[in-house]
Parts: C-alpha cells; structure tokens; sequence
C-alpha cells in the first residue's frame, strides 16, 4: 500500500509540472503583454528580466502555501486516502483545462481554476463521505468546506476585477493629462519624479508587503531581529531614500547617458510583475502536489497505516516547503517562459484588445451586450459634455490628442506607448502585491487583464470605430472566466466523485485521459498554427519586391480558382449520389475559402498602403481582385448550402434528365477552371479570349439547361422545391463564371500596372 501511494505522490509531482508548463503558457500575458506590446526592448532582454522575476518571485511564495492546505476545506475532516483523492482530481482537472483555454489563445485564471477545483473535489470526496455514514448532505457538508475562507477567496477574486480596471483607468487617466502623448517632452523635466515613484511603489509592495510568509521574512539579522521585523520598523526610511534614490539616478542615467525612464520603468516593472505571478500563483501550480507530498510524509510517519484510518490535522498548522523545490518549480517557469508557443498566442489576445490604433482586423465580432453599452455610454457622455465648461474640454481633449513616435504604417510599430505600459506594469504589481500580503490568491491574470483594458480605456483607444469590438472581446475573456469556474468545479468534482465510487484504479484512467487530451490539443494547435503560417505566407509585405507581390496575389488568385473548383465539383457530386459525407467535406471547404476571403477583404486597408506605390491603378485592381474573390466565395456557398439541406431533409433526388444535365455541366466547368489555372500559373494573358469563349460556351449551355427545366415545370416533372433549388444552383454557377474571369483580368491589369510602378 506504501508503494502505491508513493506512485501517487509521484504522479502528483509529474502532474504538477506538466501543470507548471500549461500554467505559465497561461499566465505569460500577465507580466509579458506590456513590454511586447509596447516594444520596450528586444525580446531577449524582456524574457530575461521575467526570468529573474519568476525565479526571486517563486523563493517568496512559501506563505501562500497554505490555501492548498486548508484554505478551501477543513484537512482534519478527511483521511489519508480521501486527501489523495481530492489532490490528484484537482490536478487532473487543473492540467485538462489549462491546456484547453491555452490552446484557443484565452487568458484564463489559474487562482480561479485551482480554488474551484478543489472546491468541487472535496465537495464530492465529502458527500460520497457523509453518505456512506448514512448522513445528510447538505447538513454536514459545512463541516468539511472552509465555507468562509472559500467565500473571501472567491469574493477577493472577483472584487479585484472590478478595482483593477477602475485604478488602471484612474492611473492612466491622470498620467495622460500630465504627459499627454507626446510624452517625451514632459518626461525630460518630470520623468524621474514619474519613474522613481513607480519604481519606490513597486518596492513598498513588492519587498516589504511581500515579504510576509516568505521563506527569508524569519532570517535573523545580526541584531537578532527577523528580516520583516527589521523591514517593518525601518518602512518610511526605506521608501523615502528609495524614493530620492532612483529619482536621481534616473534623471542621471537619462541626462549623461540618454536612457530612456519609461524603458527602465517598464524592464524594472516587468521584473516585479513576474516577481509578483510566481509570489502568488507559483501556490497553483505546485502547492497541491506539495500538500499531497506533506501528507504522505506524515502518513509513513506515522508507521503507514489503514490509509482509510490516518486523519489529515497535520495539514491545518503550518508546513514549511523546502526553498529547493521553489527554485527548481521556478526554472521549469522560466524555461516554459522562453519556449512555449502556446504563451505568445494568448499574449496576442491581451495586446489586440489593448492596441491603441485599429488593427488590420479586430479578433472579436460584435455582440449585442457590446453594442448597446457602447451606445448607451457615448449618449451619457454627450450628455455630460454639455455640463462641462468647453475650455476644460478643450484642455482635455488637447492632452489626449494622439500621436505616435512611430510611423502608423509600420508592422513593427508597438500596440500602445510606453507610459501606458509603464501604468500597466506599476498598477497591476501593486494590487497583486497587497494581494499576496493579505493572504488572498488573487487571479493575476484577471488583475492584469483588467489593469490593461481600463488604461486602454483611459487612453481612448476603444473609439468608435473599434469599442463594440473590444468590448465584445473583454466580455468573451469574462465570460471565458466564469466558463473556467463552472468547468473547474464541475470537472473535479466528477472525476474525484468516480474515483471515490469505482476505486483508484480509476485514478490512472483519468491521468491517461489527461495526457491523451494534452496531446491532442498540442496536434491542433500545430495544426492551426501551421495553417496560420501558410496564410501568412500569402500576405503582402513593405518589403516586398515587385515580382514577391505578384507572386503572392498569383497564389491568391489560384487558391481561389481551386476551391471553387472543389467546392462545386464536390457539392454536385455529393448530391447526385445523396451522400451527405461528401457534401460535409465540401462545406468544410467552403468555409476555410470564405474564411481566406474574408480575411483579404478585411486586410485590404494596409495592403494597399504597402504596394500602391504612389499609383492609384495598382491598388484599384488588387480592391478588384479581392472583391471578385469574396463573390466566388459567396457563390459556392449559396450553391452549396440549400444542397444539404436537400439532402438532409431526405427530399426527392433530381430526375434522370436533370442528374444528366448537372454531371455535364460539371465536368464542363472543372475543364474551364483548369484551363484558367494554367492561364494564372503561367501569366498567359493572351489566351484570356479563349477562356471567355470557353465561359460563354458554358453560359449558353446553362441558358438550354435552364429553358429544360421549365419544359419540366410545364409538364408537371417537377415540383416547386426542386425548381427553386435548381434554378439556385444554375444562377450562382452562372455568378461563379463571371466572378471568376473578372479575377483573372483584373489579376492581368493588377500584375501590369504593378511591373509598371517606379
């Protein structure tokens, strides 16, 4: 029984760090999404001051510890055997989940995930407990569940949300009035004052509030007081030499060596956030499997007894955990820092919400719940703009007036300045700090997120061309939130209730349930990351040459032409032979060509500014090459859709005739698209006139097919439904072969004029 449980301990601690590695490709966006976003320095050294901030941050996190232990539930009201229960489901969960949100890019709550794990298992470990001694559930379930350190954890959490994006969008509000956004003026005379009270803050917070619980606050100086007690008694002096400290030395720095305060303050900013995640969340990702080890310790202790029959007490006074595996847990952090993809796809999420300008297409659509708070804000604020004096608005207005050091055009340019990731990094540094020093997890991800919408916010970056969608997207992560707590304690609780009930052999079901749905969410997100990279292979950069934009619109254009091509060949077959498989795998590639479509239409804006070249024509027919591209897509589409339900309704087949027609139409129309291929692929523009030729041969075909079936209607060999559906298919046909030969003059007139431009 000793040996089994040893397992156990080690598949907690296998668990824990593939929970580290799913966890910090979550929690990266908190303390990396201001310096990327703002492009405060180069990558190397952003990852390195995170890196540092993890590993120091990770050696403070002893005290928060204990919320595993019996922050969620009473430990002295279980065994041994049902403590290990409620750890390895919470683990199970916790890896299962992570994984899940990181994969689709959304930044979700590690605090939130493991509170409510643990929640839901030790909820079911103690029902299945209270039943089984023939009690009542829901009178002695309050014995079991620390209902009121619960409460204050989930309510921190939530209250946080809201204080975060209502100082983040105080802070930033303020900081704009006084340094506007042309800031670099002001910052001469008044960025050191700026930068020494960021960074004196971060330290207050930082050291001397999170100093408490920490594995160096009981070291005992000289004088033979403890290193907190030393710190308590000497705050004001620390915080006003500091104050006065970095003050000087950054208007030094930015006087004789010109470097730059806001640079600094974002660097020193990011390595206090890092510092303040690992301080607070490391408790996520390794506090479970440290409890899990604390008890079987104890249990063999103790001469490793009926594990049913060893009571769990220890775990309510306080346990130590060794500084060594806070340091090991912190470069496993910082090595999944550096590598994980999965990291920089949620970071994107984060940075596109909080982007200043207009992207080339926002991540979000529109939702109701977004438009109509949009609305009812800009008719509240219209209304108290005509409270307000014009000579205070006008002030207002001029000190928020944008402006960029950064030229609009550039791909490289950053998301947001770096005074508003400054605010970023000092405000969400602060509350996670007092947060830590009060004992409460707060979800750092959640208070950072919030800290950058409501700077965001502040710095008017949600106008009206971009705030439904924003808004939209700050209610998906929310609600993506909400999503994670639900899941969690739902999850947990089943997987710990199957457990209980089927016996622990079922403990290694569910590990290799949560390795098999790891490596399958890790093959999509290749997948999808690998499609994505294809995309972007296609799209037109400023430095491109001449020939590289041809050949990049030339892709376009084939790609086109082939999945109409499939689209329609597909569709019709699938539908002669009613087989609803093929049909499916045509809608399939219906949507990926609308898709790539849409996405040329929508990125039409910038592409024109990086190949016009000074000329109007160039970018006149690539508008023209897209438009025509989106039209096929839209024909395919409105063939292919009342097909299926046709077939899916189980509606008669076509008659004989009508099954003839279509099958030769068919093949007429896959002859006229490879003959249009090879026109595109080998720039064989005179040969257009034959392909004309070729399309009106087809027109004229689609005419006779056309006045058949009404000859049928006439008859009475068909009813309205197959006419209607008929008829759909031969005019989007007919759309099809228009859209498709304008493509390829306008990818003529397109590859022309672009040879031409100087």
């Amino acid at each position: 029984m000793e040996n089994f449980y040893l397992v156990l301990v080690v598949v907690l601690f296998a668990l824990a760090i593939s929970d580290l590695i799913v966890g910090v490709s979550n929690d990266a966006v908190n303390f990396l999404n201001s310096a990327i976003g703002s492009k405060a320095a180069p990558k190397w050294l952003i990852f390195l001051m995170a890196s540092l901030g993890v590993l120091v941050g990770a050696t403070f996190s002893n005290g928060m510890m204990e919320v595993a232990r019996k922050g969620i539930f009473h430990p002295e009201m279980f065994m041994f055997s049902e403590i290990m229960v409620v750890f390895v489901a919470v683990m199970i969960t916790d890896v299962i989940l992570l994984d899940l949100f990181n994969t689709f890019g959304m930044p979700t709550s590690t605090t939130v995930s493991i509170v409510f794990e643990l929640l839901g298992s030790a909820v079911a470990v103690s029902a299945v407990k209270i039943k089984m001694a023939g009690g009542s559930i829901m009178m002695e379930l309050s014995q079991y569940i620390n209902s009121g350190k619960a409460l204050a954890i989930i309510s921190g959490i939530l209250v946080s949300v809201f204080i975060a994006f209502t100082v983040g969008a105080i802070v930033q509000y303020l900081s704009r009035l006084v340094f506007s956004f042309r800031y670099r003026g002001p910052m001469k005379y008044m960025g050191a004052v700026f930068g020494g009270l960021a960074i004196t803050a971060i330290t207050y917070f930082m050291l001397i509030k999170g100093m408490k619980g920490s594995s160096y606050a009981d070291l005992e100086l000289q004088s033979g007081i403890t290193v907190q007690e030393w710190l308590k008694g000497n705050t004001f002096q620390i915080m006003l030499y500091g104050f006065f400290f970095w003050a000087l030395a950054l208007q030094l720095l930015h006087t004789v060596f010109k470097v730059k305060i806001l640079k600094l303050v974002v660097l020193i900013g990011t390595f206090a956030l890092a510092m303040a995640f690992a301080g607070n969340d490391l408790v996520n990702f390794i506090g479970v499997p440290l409890a899990g080890y604390n008890s079987f310790k104890a249990w063999v202790a103790s001469g490793a007894g009926a594990p049913e029959g060893f009571g769990m007490s220890m775990l309510a006074g306080k346990v130590g955990t060794p500084t060594y595996m806070l340091v090991i847990a912190g470069l496993v952090m910082i090595l999944t820092l550096i590598f994980s993809r999965k990291a920089r796809s949620v970071v994107a999420t984060t940075v596109d919400l909080s982007r200043q300008s207009e992207g080339e297409s926002e991540r979000f659509d529109s939702s109701l719940a977004a438009r109509f708070l949009v609305r009812t804000s800009t008719r509240f604020n219209n209304h108290l703009l005509r409270f307000i004096p014009s000579g205070v608005t006008n002030v207002v207005r001029s000190r928020f007036e944008p402006f960029s050091y950064y030229d609009a055009e550039d791909p490289d340019a950053p998301a947001f300045d770096k005074l508003r990731a400054a605010v970023n990094l000092v405000v969400a540094s602060i509350l996670i700090a007092i947060g830590t020093s009060l004992k409460l997890p707060l979800s750092t991800t959640y208070v950072t997120f919030m800290v950058a919408m409501g700077t965001s916010l502040a710095d008017r970056a949600w106008d009206r061309e971009t705030a439904v969608y924003r808004v939209s997207g700050v209610f998906s992560v929310i609600g993506g939130w909400f999503l994670t707590a639900i899941s969690a304690f739902t999850l947990s609780g089943i997987i710990a209730l199957l457990i209980s009930v089927s016996g622990t052999f079922m403990i290694f079901v569910f590990v290799g349930v949560a390795i098999f749905m790891v490596i399958r969410t890790q093959l999509f997100f290749n997948q999808r990351t690998q499609k994505l990279a294809a995309e972007e292979e296609e799209d037109i950069l400023d430095e491109d040459a001449k020939e590289q934009i041809i050949e990049k619109s030339s892709k376009q254009v084939v790609k086109a032409v082939v999945a109409s091509n499939q689209v329609l060949t597909m569709g019709i077959e699938g539908f002669l032979r009613e087989d609803l498989q093929e049909l499916k795998k045509a809608k399939e590639a219906c949507e990926v060509f609308s898709k790539k479509a849409k996405r040329n239409k929508d990125k039409v804006y910038t592409t024109i500014n990086k190949i016009t070249g000074g000329t109007l024509d160039t970018g006149h027919f690539y508008v023209q090459m897209v438009e025509h591209q989106r039209e096929m897509a839209h024909a395919v589409h409105f063939m292919l859709e009342p097909l299926i339900k046709h077939v899916e309704n189980n509606h008669k087949p076509f008659v004989a005739e009508q099954v003839s027609q279509l099958a030769e139409l068919s093949g007429k129309v896959d002859t006229f698209f490879n003959y249009v291929l090879h026109i595109v692929k080998e720039e064989d523009f005179e040969d257009l006139n034959n392909v004309i030729k070729e399309r009106d041969t087809i027109l004229d075909l689609l005419s006779k097919i056309e006045k058949s079936q009404i000859k049928r209607i006439k008859n009475k060999m068909v009813n309205t439904r197959n006419s209607q559906l008929f008829f759909k298919v031969i005019s989007e046909i007919e759309h099809l072969l228009l859209h498709t030969v304008n493509l390829v003059k306008a990818q003529r007139d397109f590859i022309k004029f672009t040879r031409q431009t100087k």
